[in-house]
Order: structure tokens, then sequence, then C-alpha cells
């Protein structure tokens, strides 16, 4: 089942491919919302696109691959500006020229499915298994390694309720892995939004005192541009994995490079304040992103109760 988080990418992406319905219904068709006779290619009462949806899958393909061959140029100015001038793509937004590039949480949406989907790619080559020792039960999950020994179960089990909800939940787990990995990838695309608020947090602490006065809304277009970057080369490093290996890491240093030209350019700050903002930003990021973490296994969990 799609989740909420692909499926506002995916109708994101509709908007990329066109700006106005190539399906219209004819005018004067009662809006399938509303009811009220449509006027134009957009209902003028509700605000819903007046267009037939009920299309073959072969006429799908056909309008994707007319949609990439007439691809929004709005597109080929934003990507080569992210990669390489960050802070110009940022500053361009926050100072009003919006109408050139795409909107940037439409683009960090899609991001965030790419990754997802080229990890999914990627799983089978990249997981590795540890044996168990003897006596122990182990599950490998793509976010944790969830591991009780057996000989400490009975102990855990006097424990207060929420150890012996784990204890009883990792058991029906590890019945069924193939369970829990699908609970948790779940849960990781819905909460992976998360990133965005946590980010324009940090942000906000880092730069609550400098000459030039930021607001939150700054904040959160530059988190949408940096993570989407780190998003896109992240997708690429795990499509190259299958090809070149390990070597496809090395692309994952020009992450903090981007992150200290994106950061200095955008906010003015000097070498060492930028420097140590970030490392304050890592710190932060790391945290947050260990409570995230857990929060998605716990999510996991309560979804094996039934088992």
């Amino acid at each position: 089942m799609i989740s909420e988080l692909e499926a506002a990418a995916a109708d994101s992406v509709g908007g990329f491919f066109s700006r106005k319905p190539t399906h219209a219904l004819p005018l004067g068709t009662p809006c399938p919302n509303c009811a009220t006779p449509l006027e134009g290619p957009w209902c003028h009462a509700c605000g819903q696109k007046g267009e037939e949806f009920h299309r073959s899958i072969g006429h799908l393909i056909a309008e994707a691959v007319e949609g990439l061959t007439h691809f929004d140029g709005r597109l080929w100015q934003t990507l080569p500006d992210l990669f390489r001038h960050p802070a110009r793509l940022t500053r361009s937004y926050l100072d009003g020229h919006r109408a050139p590039q795409v909107p940037p949480f439409r683009l960090f949406l899609i991001v965030v499915v790419l990754v997802f989907f080229a990890g999914g790619l990627n799983q089978n080559t990249q997981t590795r298994v540890d044996m168990p020792k003897p006596g122990q039960k182990v599950l490998v999950t793509p976010g944790a390694k969830l591991s009780i020994q057996q000989d400490d179960m009975e102990a855990a089990k006097r424990r207060g309720p929420f150890q012996r909800w784990v204890i009883e939940h990792g058991q029906a787990a590890m019945k069924d892995p193939a369970a829990y990995d699908r609970a948790f990838h779940d849960w990781s695309h819905r909460l992976a939004i998360l990133a965005l608020p946590m980010a324009a947090g940090l942000l906000g602490l880092l730069f609550m005192f400098p000459r030039r006065r930021f607001y939150l809304f700054d904040h959160l277009i530059f988190s949408m541009h940096s993570l989407s970057f780190m998003g896109l080369l992240l997708s690429l490093s795990s499509a190259l994995a299958a090809v070149i290996g390990g070597w496809s890491q090395l692309l994952l240093w020009a992450i903090p490079v981007h992150l200290f030209f994106h950061m200095r350019g955008v906010y003015g700050s000097g070498v060492v304040a930028t420097l140590a903002r970030m490392v304050a930003l890592l710190i932060g990021g790391v945290f947050a992103g260990g409570i995230i973490v857990v929060i998605v296994a716990l999510l996991g969990l309560t979804a094996m109760g039934a088992h």
C-alpha cells in the first residue's frame, strides 16, 4: 500500500509534468466533486482539476513519456543550481524569485521517495546478516538490529510494563521478520517528513543571535534544499553501489563541502562560525535522527501486536 508521503509526491509529479489537464472534461460538465458546471480546466467553485482520470495503463505510460520529452524547464534550472550554486538557489527563492525553480517542498517530497526507492533496490546486496550466537535470537531490519538473549527473557518479563511490551512484540517480530520489515519501512516513509522541522529548529537555535534576522521560513527553505541535495546524492550512491561497490560512498564526502558553501552563502557567516555551526548541526542531527529511528522501531513493533 502506497504511503501518504508517496501519494503526496506522486501528486507533485503530476504537477511537474503538466501545467494544464491534458484530458479536460468538456465545458459545462458537472464537476465530479461539487457538481458545479465547469467553465475551464479547473472548477471555479472547489478548485478541483476537471480531468478524466479513467485511462488505460498504456495511455498513462504514453503520457509519462510525453511529459518527460516536454519536461518543465524549471527542473533544468533548479538541479544545476542545487548542485553547483545552492546558496544562490535558496537566496533567490527567499528574495521572491520563485517562478523559475521547482517549489522546494515538492522537490523534497520527490527526493524522499527516490531515497527509499534506491535503498530498496540495493537492499539485497547491502544487507549483511550476522550469525547468531548460541542461545540468541537475532532480527535484522534496515533500520535496527533487535537482539534478545533467551536467558534474559524471564528476567525481562519481571520488569515494568514497557519492557514486557518490548519483549512480547519483539518475539512476534522475530517470528515474522518480513512483516516487521514492511512495518518499519512504512513508518520510515511517513516519518521522514520530521527531518524538516527538526533541521529548521536546529538552524533556528544556531542562528538565534546573528546580526541579520532570520525566520523559521528561511530555515525551512534552506533545509528543503540541503536535504534534497543529500537525498539525491544518497540515491545516486545507492544506485552506483551495485556497479562499483563501496567506492560509491566516496560521493558522500561532497555533503559537508556542499553544506559549508550553502550555509555560508545563505546566512553570510564567516568561515569559523560556519564550521562551528556545521559541527553543532551534525551533533544535533545525529541525536534527532536517533530519536526518529527509535520511534520508527517502536511503531514497527506496534504493528506486530496481532501476530
